[in-house]
């Protein structure tokens, strides 16, 4: 998966995401992916902007972590995920990525 497979599918699914009132972002090596999720409709942008969230790892971690063949626990404590801020926020990023 790319980096920008993964921010088309995330455009897709926050058509449908539910109100958060807060927002999360992705910090990758290719770059950032803000996810506004304060609106009526959930915004996903390349913004390098301050977040409830900062979930810092890479595509292919993410990629990883969507297709099952790593597990989030593990990925946490080997360092390959770094989440700062709301955690519980953090958790709902699954179903973006799904």
């Amino acid at each position: 998966m790319t980096f920008q497979e993964l921010k088309a599918g995330i455009e897709k699914a926050a058509e449908t995401a539910p109100k958060q009132g807060k927002s999360i972002k992705l910090q990758l090596d290719e770059g950032p992916i803000f996810i506004d999720m304060t609106g009526d409709q959930a915004m996903v942008s390349e913004e390098d902007k301050e977040a409830d969230t900062v979930i810092t790892t890479t595509v292919d971690v993410l990629d990883q972590l969507r297709t099952g063949k790593l597990n989030p626990m593990m990925a946490m404590m080997s360092g390959k995920v770094k989440i700062k801020g709301d955690m519980g926020l953090a958790m709902k990023l699954q179903g973006l990525l799904s």
